[in-house]
């Protein structure tokens, strides 16, 4: 019996670089067959491909036994292939249903049959069970709501095969396991998926058969029953991951003091927020998007003004200071937002790298930066974390680094600042799972030299990897604390949504 869908020794190559080689993978149907791979290892490229978004080189597709040959996405999706992308694609300003069925609308007379649309829409939420209101404004539909609205407009288009792309990238944990549930509901109904994804658990959890890639390459393709984690991250890498370092216990004095912070802007966006980070230390703050943790950071880093509280570092009043004072003061920060806050794009590598240090005395004399002194030590952060810098190497532009190589560079650049506090926000955004493992090891020996990290992430996995506490954001305000101890994903998840843990010591201090 044929294959639902099958690609054949797919390559592409652009120019003299070749992104998939000899790549061959199969979907059954009702199968969920997730692909894994570290940045660069081709998986976006092999989709790019299946939809006709690329053409190979070479290869063949084939589906239910027979070639195919698309020009286009349109292609794909009347083919019966829809993709569900990690930057959605939606209209604010339209309903549920009106996003769903654009395109493809109802119509009698050349007239849109808006009833008809909302009562389709409906059905298929309920055949499949993933539950949104066809009437609801987009614009007002959590994120996860929002990605359900993609899958049903895909799946409104026919799709028999449906590619998720990161899916889980911007979702809370609560969301993830509706979004899990909803693939073995798909799946359940005869419907393909193919999950692109880098949170091997997830995988675990949800996928039959998984392909793992590597350098363009396939290096396994093995079921779920027969791996484990450490299995796949062993094939995605190449070699053994290593532990991260032992904890070394430390009772430091206080290195940052935030008291009573209170940030206003038309609506308050930090509620009267207190806490404190010792030396040798990582608190991790978790919450979802848009409670009040990037206002924080920019608060204690001084990118915005606060309207009461106080903040202190290392016994320094940094209280609406400038970001240069709070910096002198001991502080570093790999910011969120590596393109809005960390880079200046149209600059070079080394222009970049030299940011924070061009006063400095060992790279600065008579008015002169030492670049030949300097350029040593970027080399040496280059070595250490594995940053492809291109064929111009520090003269490159970091604009035409690819994200992962960006954040590397960004993370290498503060690190080597040496500060007694560091604010990490999202320190592994976007690198592939071996530079998540240096770069974790490096947060563990800076707080085991007694520095201090306040770690803001979305990943709780990276959170509960790396905090000795954990702080919980929700509207603004501390909505709780939990122990190294006592810190599990549950427990978090439920103090995100506003919810209270029985039992957990909801101080902040």
């Amino acid at each position: 019996m044929a294959h639902r869908l099958e690609m054949k020794q797919m390559t592409k190559k652009y120019g003299e670089f070749t992104a998939n080689d000899q790549v061959s993978f199969t979907l059954e149907a009702g199968e969920v067959h997730a692909i894994v791979g570290e940045n660069g290892a081709g998986k976006t490229t092999l989709m790019r491909m299946l939809y006709g978004m690329e053409q190979p080189t070479e290869g063949e597709i084939l589906l239910n036994g027979k070639p195919v040959a698309f020009r286009g996405p349109n292609d794909a999706i009347r083919n019966g292939i829809g993709m569900v992308h990690q930057h959605f694609m939606l209209f604010g300003d339209f309903t549920v249903a009106e996003n769903i069925v654009i395109g493809y609308e109802p119509k009698q007379a050349g007239f849109f049959r808006r009833k008809e649309a909302v009562e389709k829409v409906r059905a298929l939420s309920e055949e499949y069970r993933i539950p949104i209101n066809p009437l609801t404004q987009v614009s007002a539909c959590s994120v996860g709501e929002q990605q359900r609205v993609e899958i049903l407009k895909v799946l409104y288009q026919g799709a028999e095969i449906i590619v998720l792309d990161e899916p889980t990238a911007v979702l809370t944990p609560l969301e993830v396991k509706d979004l899990l549930q909803t693939i073995r509901n798909l799946a359940a109904s005869g419907k393909s998926v193919i999950l692109i994804t880098h949170k091997l658990q997830e995988v675990m959890e949800v996928a039959d058969r998984i392909t793992v890639l590597r350098g363009g390459r396939v290096t396994g393709t093995v079921s779920q029953s027969e791996t484990n984690v450490d299995d796949l991250a062993r094939l995605m890498v190449g070699r053994e991951l290593e532990e991260l370092s032992q904890r070394v216990p430390l009772e430091g004095k206080r290195l940052l003091h935030v008291d009573r912070v209170t940030m206003r802007e038309k609506q308050t966006l930090l509620d009267h927020v207190s806490f404190s980070i010792h030396h040798g230390e990582i608190v991790g703050i978790a919450g979802v998007s848009g409670n009040g943790q990037s206002e924080l950071l920019q608060a204690i880093s001084g990118l915005r003004p606060i309207q009461e509280g106080k903040i202190h570092l290392d016994g320094t009043d940094v209280t609406n200071k400038s970001v240069e004072a709070i910096r002198q003061a001991g502080l570093a920060h790999i910011p969120e937002d590596r393109y809005l806050w960390g880079t200046a794009k149209l600059e070079s590598v080394e222009e970049n790298a030299l940011m924070g240090y061009q006063r400095k005395p060992e790279f600065y004399r008579r008015g002169v930066i030492l670049r030949d002194s300097f350029r040593q030590v970027v080399r040496g952060w280059v070595d250490r974390f594995a940053i492809k810098t291109g064929s111009r190497q520090l003269q490159e532009l970091a604009g035409n680094l690819s994200g992962g190589n960006l954040q590397k560079l960004i993370v290498a650049r503060e690190l080597g600042q040496e500060t007694p506090l560091l604010i990490a926000a999202e320190p592994t955004r976007g690198v592939d799972i071996g530079a998540m493992e240096h770069i974790h090891q490096a947060l563990i020996e800076k707080r085991n030299n007694g520095d201090g990290i306040l770690l803001v992430s979305s990943e709780l996995s990276e959170i509960l990897a790396l905090s000795d506490r954990v702080l919980v954001m929700y509207k603004g305000r501390i909505a709780g604390e939990l122990a190294r101890s006592e810190a599990t994903e549950e427990k978090i998840s439920v103090l995100m949504a506003g919810g209270n843990v029985h039992g957990s010591d909801q101080r902040a201090v």
